[in-house]
């Protein structure tokens, strides 16, 4: 068999509004990598793949830009236009101009981790029409809403689009190989009844009815179809935790004259999970430098003050995949890292939040800044109602944020000062990215004066500055 390849990639993605406004469903990205080119590589690395048919549809100028003639990827990708969508049928029936020998098909709006894509090569080197990909689950849910297939022995003799009643525990996938005989069918098959869509499962059971060799190929590891955002989170927070002991975390302190506490901070901070420390000295004029390099910390200097300049310093020059930030005056605890840490799996940032009262020492925090942050939150939270998220602590800078996701706003934020923290949120939900608030510990700081909340005034100017750059931004997000 030629090691040919069709993708089906013109799906709209309408239930993904709007993260598919303006980009193909199998553009979406996890982990910085479109969901399409983590298929890619599989027909490529599984599968011994150069030659590859991709179908592309509205904004698919999007697809051919990012990979080009795939030359980059030791791939020959050919683009093939579906002026309209008429279904995933249709699409591989566009194939049929170019493709003339058996081929394999991986719909290009789902993902695949740790799969057996490879075990599929010695199914093709026989007789076979069709061979369908199906993967053995107890999850009904899932089923119901893909295919299933029915099975005697080693033969398909039906599949069932969308089961209402499914009667075997086999979730059909979008991993399919064809015979060429399969365009004859595609040709010969009317639109469907309940879309006016050619769908793939009508043809497969054409060819099922009247030929034989129509052959389950039997798929391991974790898989999911990405129809919704709930799915895009659940296939992210797998990759990400299979992944999570390969990632780096540094975490980035802050410093403007805290030599009195630095060094219980980075000792607290210091050890597993965390890679590395980076101190910002932020223009100090003490020896908050000097006590950060006898505790082994890396020192990066900042000269203009700031707690958003100091911040965007350390997050430049920290080699970590996971940035933590937190305070150089021990009023955060290493101890909710981990927790942190397991959130970030399935969150692009992660913020601490200090409303919970159990948590918060005694005299660390007064009312006035605790219910000020419960209401600039709230704001943001209106402004921004379609993001669905819930604020209470926007001035909470204890928080850790993915380097791929700081990567995509950074050139964005423009705050040196403390609305720096809520810059980087607003910046972050009009990119749709994902955030989450948990509770955090908080404690009276170990010594020195807080730069821009050890006064009511200093309380109001930082709240101030809060809610100008929040309206501010909000109001340009219209123009």
């Amino acid at each position: 068999m030629k090691p040919v390849a069709l993708i089906p990639a013109a799906g709209r993605g309408i239930r993904l509004y709007p993260l598919t406004e303006e980009n193909p469903k199998a553009m979406l990205e996890i982990e910085g990598k479109p969901l399409l080119q983590n298929n890619l590589e599989i027909l490529r690395d599984q599968l011994q793949v150069r030659e590859v048919h991709i179908v592309i549809g509205k904004n698919g100028h999007k697809i051919r830009d990012y990979f080009l003639d795939g030359s980059h990827l030791d791939l020959d990708i050919n683009y093939i236009v579906q002026e309209h969508q008429r279904g995933i049928g249709h699409a591989i029936g566009l194939g049929a101009e170019y493709i003339d020998t058996p081929f394999f098909v991986i719909l290009g709006d789902e993902m695949y981790l740790n799969s057996n894509h490879r075990d599929l090569l010695p199914l093709v080197s026989g007789d076979f029409n069709v061979i369908c990909g199906v993967k053995k689950t107890t999850n009904w849910k899932a089923i119901r809403e893909n295919y299933t297939a029915t099975l005697e022995g080693d033969t398909i003799l039906s599949v069932t689009e969308k089961p209402c009643h499914p009667t075997t525990p086999l979730l059909g996938v979008g991993t399919y190989a064809f015979d060429p005989v399969v365009f004859d069918y595609i040709a010969k098959t009317l639109p469907s009844r309940l879309r006016n869509e050619i769908e793939i499962t009508d043809v497969i059971n054409a060819i099922a009815h009247s030929e034989s060799g129509v052959h389950p190929f039997f798929l391991e590891g974790y898989y999911a179809n990405i129809n919704t955002l709930s799915d895009l989170n659940s296939a992210t927070y797998e990759w990400r935790s299979s992944h999570f002991p390969e990632y780096r975390i540094s975490v980035i302190i802050p410093a403007h004259n805290e030599q009195e506490s630095i060094a219980t901070v980075i000792r607290d901070f210091q050890g597993d999970p965390v890679d590395e420390i980076v101190v910002v000295d932020n223009a100090s004029d003490d020896d908050t430098a000097v006590r950060a390099h006898e505790c082994h910390a890396r020192v990066v200097l900042e000269p203009r003050k700031g707690y958003g300049n100091a911040l965007k310093r350390g997050f430049e020059k920290a080699t970590g995949d996971i940035l933590v930030a937190t305070e150089a005056d021990g009023s955060f605890s290493s101890e909710d890292l981990y927790k942190i840490l397991e959130h970030m799996k399935h969150s692009d940032m992660v913020i601490g939040s200090r409303t919970t009262r159990q948590l918060l020492e005694e005299g660390a925090m007064g009312w006035f800044p605790r219910w000020g942050n419960i209401a600039v939150g709230k704001l943001l939270e209106g402004l921004w109602w379609n993001r669905n998220h819930r604020f209470t602590d926007v001035g909470c800078t204890y928080r850790a944020v993915w380097r791929s996701a700081y990567d995509r706003v950074k050139d964005t934020l423009q705050n040196g000062g403390p609305a720096f923290s809520v810059e980087m949120m607003i910046e972050m939900l009009n990119a749709h990215m994902n955030l989450i608030e948990i509770p955090v510990r908080y404690y009276r700081r170990c010594g020195g004066k807080s730069k821009h909340s050890a006064s009511k005034i200093q309380n109001v100017e930082t709240g101030l500055q809060m809610l100008q750059l929040i309206l501010k931004k909000r109001l340009a997000s219209f123009l």
